[in-house]
C-alpha cells in the first residue's frame, strides 16, 4: 500500500480525483484503495471532502500563512505583483531580464509601491502566493492562445461527450525519432571540464508512433522510413484491427496526417478510426509527448546501439515493456499540461 503523503502535491491530488471518479462510477471503495494502493481510511475520507465541498474540496489548497497577516505589501498589492509575474516578463515591465528571480520581483515591488524587501522576503511571498523556482517551458510564437483556449473550452468537451455517446474510445497519438547520436541528461565529471561520453561514429536513427489511453493502454510500430501518409495508414490499419468500437484519435497537424492518403483511408472506415487534431505548435496538450521524452531518457540509460536494427529493437523493447506497465502508461496524463484530459472525467461532478 503505497503512502499518498510521499506524492507530489500535484500527484496527490490528480490520485483524489481519480479516486472519487471511480466511486462515482460506481465501484465498491474495497476495489478504489486496492487499484490506487491507499488506505480504505483514505478514500472514506477523500468522498466524504467531495460529499461536502465538490470538486474544489480535493484539489490542492495554497499552504502557508493568510495573505496580508503581519505583511507589508496589502491584499490587493500582492494580487498585483503575483498577477504582474505570472503574466508578464521583467523586460515587459520595464525592468531587464527575460525570467523572474527574487531580485527581479524585489525590484518590481520596489517600483510599484516604494518598499525596499531582501530576497528571503521576497521569496516568502513567492511561497506564499503558491509560486515556485521552475524551468519554464518553451512555446512557440505561432501558438495561438485563442486556438488553445478554444481547445480546452469547446473542442475537447465536445469530442468527450460524443465518445461517451457513441461507446468509443480516445486515444493520443504522436510520432518520435531517435538518433544513435542523442545523448540526454547529465553525467558527473570533474570540476572545470567536460565529461566526454564515447559514442559511435556512424549516425542512424529510427522512427515510432505510439498511441495511449487514459485506461493505460498503448499501441506502436517502429519503422526506420520517414514518416509519411503510407505509414500513417499502416499504423490506422494497426490501431483499427485492436477495437470492435470507433476509435477518437487526438494527434498533431503533421502534414501527413492531413495528406489525400489518410483522408481516403478515413473515407473508407468511417466506423473504425476519427480523427481531431490539436491546434497548431501545441505539443504540450499531447500526453503522448511524455511517452517520447520517456523513451528517450530510457535508450539514454542503455548501452548504445551499434546499428540501426539493434536501435530499432531497443526502441520496441521499451514500447513493449511499457505495455505491461499500465500504471506508467496513465501516469503519462498525470503531467501539468495535460491533466486537463483526467480532470474532464469530473467535470459532472
Amino acid at each position: 500500500m503505497r503512502d499518498a503523503r510521499h506524492l507530489s502535491p500535484s500527484a496527490q491530488e490528480a490520485l483524489r480525483l481519480r479516486a472519487v471518479a471511480a466511486l462515482v462510477a460506481g465501484r465498491d471503495r474495497e476495489d478504489v484503495a486496492a487499484a490506487f494502493g491507499v488506505s480504505l481510511k483514505a478514500i472514506d475520507k477523500w468522498w466524504a471532502k467531495w460529499q461536502v465541498g465538490g470538486r474544489e474540496a480535493l484539489v490542492m489548497q495554497p499552504r502557508g500563512k493568510p495573505v496580508g497577516v503581519h505583511q507589508v505589501l496589502g491584499e490587493a498589492e500582492q494580487a498585483a505583483v503575483r498577477q504582474a509575474v505570472l503574466d508578464h516578463r521583467p523586460c515587459d515591465v520595464g525592468l531587464v531580464g527575460q525570467l523572474w528571480t527574487r531580485r527581479l520581483v524585489g525590484e518590481l515591488i520596489a517600483k510599484l509601491y516604494r518598499v525596499r524587501l531582501t530576497e528571503p522576503g521576497v521569496g516568502k511571498y513567492l511561497k506564499r502566493w503558491g509560486l515556485s523556482f521552475q524551468r519554464p517551458d518553451k512555446r512557440a510564437v505561432e501558438q495561438d492562445p485563442e486556438a488553445v483556449r478554444r481547445w480546452h473550452a469547446e473542442t475537447w468537451p465536445k469530442i468527450r461527450a460524443q465518445v461517451k455517446r457513441d461507446g468509443g474510445e480516445i486515444l493520443f497519438a504522436d510520432q518520435v525519432g531517435v538518433r544513435s547520436d542523442q545523448v540526454t541528461g547529465r553525467t558527473w565529471g570533474e570540476k572545470g571540464k567536460t565529461p566526454i561520453v564515447r559514442r559511435s561514429g556512424n549516425r542512424f536513427s529510427v522512427n515510432a508512433m505510439s498511441a495511449i489511453s487514459t485506461k493505460g493502454r498503448m499501441y506502436f510500430i517502429v519503422f526506420t522510413e520517414s514518416f509519411t501518409a503510407e505509414v500513417m495508414c499502416l499504423f490506422l490499419d494497426r490501431i483499427a484491427g485492436h477495437f470492435d468500437r470507433k476509435v477518437h484519435l487526438v494527434v498533431d497537424g503533421h502534414s501527413a496526417h492531413r495528406s489525400k492518403m489518410v483522408r481516403d483511408w478515413l473515407a473508407a472506415h468511417p466506423d473504425d478510426i476519427e480523427l481531431h487534431f490539436l491546434p497548431s505548435y501545441s505539443p504540450e496538450l499531447n500526453p503522448d509527448e511524455l511517452v517520447n521524452a520517456d523513451l528517450k531518457h530510457s535508450l539514454a540509460k542503455q548501452h548504445r546501439a551499434r546499428n540501426q536494427a539493434e536501435l530499432a529493437d531497443e526502441t520496441r523493447r521499451f514500447f513493449r515493456k511499457r505495455q505491461r506497465q499500465p500504471h506508467i502508461v496513465r501516469g503519462y496524463f498525470g503531467g501539468p499540461h495535460v491533466r486537463y484530459v483526467l480532470d474532464e472525467n469530473l467535470m459532472s461532478l
